[in-house]
């Protein structure tokens, strides 16, 4: 006999997953395109600054999404909090503290 309630539960487990990956990659195409159109296609530093695991090294990730999503004033860099969720915001600073820049 089939078990439905589990056999759901997995179905809605891959559903999830697949999000979460989609939404990954959209990130990670926003952090090349959109972050690198003022810190450098590589991140390394162009108008803003280097977006590298060494040039954040002293940050911590909440500080870092902060900036993301409210800018920082008097300076190039823009609030993406009208395109962001925190959520979103904390995973690229994440992302960016680990040096997967390449």
């Amino acid at each position: 006999m089939l078990d439905r309630p589990a056999i759901a539960a997995a179905m809605l487990s891959l559903c999830i997953s697949s999000a979460a990956a989609q939404d990954a990659q959209r990130l990670e195409h926003m952090l090349r395109q959109d972050c690198g159109a003022c810190h450098g296609m590589t991140l390394k530093g162009g108008l803003g600054r280097p977006l590298t695991q060494e040039a954040l090294a002293d940050q911590a990730p909440d500080a870092l999404a902060s900036i993301i999503l409210d800018g920082i004033p008097g300076t190039a860099m823009p609030p993406w909090r009208p395109l962001l969720s925190e959520d979103e915001a904390l995973w690229m600073a994440n992302y960016l503290k680990k040096g997967t820049t390449q």
